[in-house]
Order: structure tokens, then C-alpha cells, then sequence
């Protein structure tokens, strides 16, 4: 074993979208080691399979606003267990510094003393746009890719730089987006993104249930009707993720004479 996770240290470990072939061999290597495993909702079966025999699993997820533990229990449970001088995998959904709550977490173990480190993991966004055969950014047309979470407490407004996000030359990941699909383009399209826009409707990604969804900007509410509460889902919005039919026509078009 390596000298990188001795007893007592916590790990923050990103376990993709879904599909274990997207873990890193790092992360395969973080998980087999581990004591104790507290995992998020929807983690697998697959990537749980990894956890060496004898480990505890936890689940500590969160799920459509149902949290089964509070986040400041979950960080104590951390606490509670290197203390005890267990090898501790946190284990996250997608990346853990892409809204995956790692400052708290890491803030409460450095402010404990605890040893922590974070092994990234591949972002949902990343996933989707692979899913698709298509691209985050496009040159000459997406110079740039937002990544940004359509999830809010009850009752407040989803308070975003509407006109930043809809210039044209970018593209956005809005993650947990599906209750706000509609609000989203009604927002992009008042403050001038063209209701032609592209979109990606990408739900399970990279799982056996994976469905990919495209349609335009303008009926982005409609494209989310038939998805279920339970049902991670991301957004992709711009130009560079068409079908890849209309991106061979554009690529065409940069390289004519």
C-alpha cells in the first residue's frame, strides 16, 4: 500500500457519473483501501463492488432536496471516523469541487486536524458531451463553458446574471436542472439568447438508462416533461453541442477556401 493514506486520513474521491469504467485508476485504488466508504445517493452498485471486503458502507446521500443526513453531520461522521484511525473514502458523485460541497468538508477536517486530500473525478458535463459525440467548446463559436447549478432552497428565486450567461459565444452546463428547465430559457431567451439555440437534455449519464435528449432552447420545458424527479439530469445549452451533423456543415464552413 501506498504511503499516501495512512490510518486516520480521509479521502475525497469523485466517482464519475456512473459507469465504473470512468473511475480513475487513483480512485479505484483510494476506494479498495478504505475502512469505511460514506457515499452519495445514486453511487452505484458497480463502484461500491470496489470497497474491500469488511469495509463499512455508509450512504450519506442527497437526493430532489431529501437529505438522509445533514451536512454537518456528515462532516462530523468524517471526523468521528479518522479519529478512530480508520482509512476514510468520502465518496462523491461526478467531481467533488464541482458542487460537491469539498470546502466544507475539507474546512471541517483541517479545522479538526484530520489529514485530507481530493482525488478528482470526471464531471457529469464531461460525461454528457462524450455520451453525445459531442464538444463543450467549439472553436470560432464557444470559446467557453459555463458550469453552473440550477438547485435553490424553496421558495427563492434561481438569482443568476441572465445577460452574461446568454451571450452567444459559450456554452452552459446548468447541473440539477431539470425542475428549472423552463424558467432557464424563458430567463436566457428575454435576455436575448436565440430561442434556435442548440440543447442537450442528458439524464443518467453514462449509466445503462443514460437518454440523451436534443431539441432547442425554446422548447427546453417541453424536452424535460417525461423526466422523472429522481432523475439526475444536466442541461447543455450552446452552439458546440448540436448534432454532429450540423457541426460537420460549420467545420466545413471554417475550412473553405
Amino acid at each position: 500500500m501506498r504511503d499516501d493514506f495512512p490510518e486516520g486520513m480521509v479521502w475525497l474521491v469523485g466517482a464519475g457519473p456512473g459507469d465504473p469504467d470512468l473511475l480513475t485508476r487513483k480512485a479505484e485504488r483510494l476506494i479498495a483501501a478504505a475502512d469505511v466508504v460514506f457515499y452519495d445517493a445514486l453511487m452505484g452498485s458497480d463502484v461500491l463492488d470496489l470497497a474491500a471486503p469488511g469495509a463499512r458502507l455508509i450512504s450519506v446521500g442527497k437526493r430532489s432536496g431529501r437529505h438522509s443526513k445533514a451536512q454537518g453531520t456528515i462532516n462530523d461522521m468524517l471526523v468521528e471516523a479518522a479519529r478512530a484511525g480508520q482509512r476514510v473514502v468520502r465518496l462523491k458523485g461526478g467531481d467533488p469541487s464541482i458542487f460537491g460541497r469539498s470546502t466544507e468538508e475539507m474546512g471541517r477536517l483541517a479545522a479538526a486536524g484530520i489529514p485530507a486530500r481530493i482525488c478528482p473525478g470526471v464531471t457529469t458535463a464531461s460525461a454528457a458531451a462524450a455520451s453525445a459525440q459531442a464538444s463543450l467548446t467549439l472553436r470560432g463559436t464557444a470559446r467557453g463553458i459555463t458550469l453552473m447549478t440550477a438547485h435553490v432552497r424553496a421558495g427563492e428565486p434561481l438569482a443568476l446574471d441572465w445577460a452574461a450567461l446568454a451571450q452567444p459565444q459559450g456554452t452552459l452546463g446548468i447541473y440539477m436542472g431539470r425542475a428549472a428547465a423552463g424558467e432557464v430559457a424563458r430567463q436566457l431567451m428575454a435576455a436575448g439568447r436565440d430561442p434556435a439555440t442548440p440543447v442537450l437534455v442528458a439524464v443518467n449519464v453514462s449509466r445503462p438508462d443514460e437518454r440523451l435528449i436534443r431539441g432547442q432552447l425554446s422548447a427546453l420545458a417541453f424536452l424535460v416533461a417525461t423526466i422523472s424527479d429522481d432523475d439526475p439530469t444536466l442541461l447543455l445549452i450552446g452552439e458546440a453541442v448540436a448534432a454532429r451533423e450540423s457541426l460537420c456543415v460549420q467545420a466545413r464552413e471554417m475550412v473553405a477556401p
